[in-house]
């Protein structure tokens, strides 16, 4: 029988992985990484490489949504093989995806976890964990058109006080990632055309670039001070909060730069 591991890289670079990690890479036959789900800023798969002592072949999008049995499982089925992942490794549907499919060939699986967004955005925000809701992915237009779903999220998670997480669109393939500042104009243009007071230009947000890097920003704010706040590069993440407790307001003053 063959062997899949999922292994998480975290957030920042090829350091983040643990010596749990890197003992199960450099014992397996196979390395794969697919480095589209999300963006490492620090990453380089050469300095990977030197780490391992091992060659890391990076699949594209269509390499594992379309051709998985092809590539990634039809090896995994004769041998052992890792797939490194951006984040923690189940946080993507297609991820679960493959391993479900994995299963059912008869590879046995296992799960290497890493930090990802979701535990990093109340870490570094101070902002409780079980106050969070429903997270929501803000994506860019298609056809035109905007998906109205970051605003029905938002407004669910306002009504009962809950923060609300939302990851920003990536193509990392085209090198397209979307900003803070596209982030707030999405919003405030879904609050035009809903028109139910859920959000609007002076609601608090708190803006995350780069988390878990040494260069990693994190600025509170009323949205349209975050849209004009000179961010570093990506990758974004926006939070806005629900109803604060005091000591979340606190942090919110000391970790991100509120004020009044």
């Amino acid at each position: 029988m063959g062997f899949l591991v999922f292994v998480g890289m975290g957030l920042c670079d090829e350091l983040d992985l643990s010596l749990r990690s890197i003992d199960i890479l450099k014992s397996v036959d196979r390395i794969y990484a697919e480095l589209y789900t999300s963006y490492i800023p620090h990453l380089s798969v050469e300095r990977l490489e030197k780490l391992l002592g091992k060659k890391v072949e990076v699949l594209s999008r269509s390499d594992l949504e379309e051709k998985a049995r092809e590539t990634i499982l039809a090896e995994a089925k004769k041998r052992s093989v890792a797939l490194l992942v951006p984040g923690d490794p189940m946080l993507a549907t297609t991820h679960v995806a493959l391993r479900i499919e994995a299963e059912e060939m008869g590879i046995r699986t296992e799960v290497v976890h890493a930090a990802s967004i979701f535990s990093a955005a109340p870490s570094a925000t101070g902002l409780q964990p079980y106050k969070f809701g429903r997270s929501v992915t803000i994506t860019f237009p298609e056809g035109g058109k905007l998906s109205n779903t970051p605003y029905e999220v938002l407004e669910e998670n306002s009504k009962r006080g809950l923060h609300t997480l939302f990851l920003l669109d990536i193509k990392a393939e085209a090198g397209k990632y979307m900003t803070i500042r596209d982030a707030v104009h999405i919003l405030l243009q879904l609050e035009s055309l809903n028109g139910r007071g859920v959000v609007g230009e002076s609601t608090l947000g708190v803006g995350l670039a780069r988390i878990g890097s040494p260069d990693g920003v994190i600025k509170a704010g009323a949205l349209r001070d975050l849209a004009t706040y000179p961010f570093p590069n990506p990758p974004y993440a926006l939070v806005i909060p629900g109803a604060l407790h005091f000591m979340e307001r606190r942090a919110l003053e000391l970790f991100a730069g509120l004020g009044e």
